[in-house]
């Protein structure tokens, strides 16, 4: 056992940079599918400002559990403007994506969030200057065009959920560029941690005003989406401190899958044609990004 784990621990240090935060990042999606179950579940019920507020008091709480006697170092920052703007741009992207998520199909809501690819994309290219080949530019218009085929435009016009869902991946995209943005400097504890201390700021007054108390089943799953949405964010975070905000966002198509199948056994929501052959489009999008991220690297990066 111990053999095999220093091989796996080889491999894992010598892989690329884009490989490893494929890993990341489809990890982190695995965990946010429950997270966004239990949210769509427990969110027909209790305000989603209360919904966030919890979250965020959890996570912050794990998150120092964890720092221990680190924390004060953890707070340090050297770009305090940047992660306060990175902490509103969060709380603008979960509540519209997560306004969505609770009011319309989880199908539906996820493909819209996929216009994200394309606010990332350019933004990678305008704002963090990284190099996008004509591969991953086709990957990407492939598995937007799949995303385009399953919200089939022609049928009922969007809600004002649909369009919160089209900003939230706006905002969404604006968090993966800070992100990127803060890398070089910042640890993920601490990007986290500002996280937390700006939502619980601008939330703590109309989550006082709306406060709606959970009983005891809705506070299992409040305390069960807030866990696994912090292992979502940090794996999230880390995944986009790792790679190429360009190569990783063709993997957040995954999601999908994972939000048909969630809507289907839990909500009983069944996903139209048009969803499954977009499906197959963007299945098809994602393994080959994921392909293409597996090139092994020159050289070893330093870091997990």
């Amino acid at each position: 056992m111990v053999r095999l784990r220093h091989r796996l621990a080889h491999r894992w240090l010598i892989a690329s940079p884009n490989l490893r935060g494929s890993v990341y990042m489809l990890s982190s999606l695995l965990v946010y599918a429950v997270m966004v179950g239990a949210m769509k579940h427990v969110g027909a019920a209790i305000p989603l400002i209360e919904i966030l507020m919890i979250r965020q008091i959890i996570m912050s709480l794990v998150i120092v559990a964890i720092a221990g006697p680190a924390l004060p170092m953890l707070m340090r920052t050297t770009r305090p403007g940047l992660q306060i703007t990175r902490g509103l741009i969060t709380l603008a992207s979960m509540l519209c994506g997560f306004s969505a998520v609770i009011h319309i199909p989880l199908a539906q809501a996820t493909a819209i969030g996929f216009s994200q690819v394309f606010f990332v994309t350019i933004a990678a290219v305008l704002v963090l200057k990284e190099k996008v080949d004509s591969r991953r530019w086709i990957a990407t218009v492939i598995g937007f065009a799949g995303v385009m085929i399953m919200l089939d435009p022609s049928a009922s016009g969007l809600n004002i959920y649909a369009l919160a869902s089209i900003a939230g991946a706006f905002f969404g995209a604006g968090v993966t560029v800070s992100v990127r943005m803060l890398a070089a400097t910042e640890r993920t504890e601490t990007i986290l941690l500002y996280q937390g201390v700006v939502l619980m700021a601008v939330l703590a007054a109309p989550c006082w005003w709306f406060w709606t108390q959970p009983s005891p089943e809705q506070w299992f799953w409040l305390v069960l989406l807030s866990l696994f949405g912090t292992a979502g964010q940090w794996l999230l975070t880390r995944a986009y401190q790792v790679g190429e905000a360009a190569a990783l966002a063709p993997l957040d198509f995954s999601r999908l899958i994972l939000s048909c199948f969630t809507g289907f056994v839990f909500f009983a929501e069944i996903p139209a044609l048009t969803t499954g052959i977009g499906a197959a489009i963007v299945i098809g999008a994602t393994l080959y990004t994921i392909r293409k991220n597996a090139r092994p690297a020159l050289a070893p990066s330093p870091g997990p």
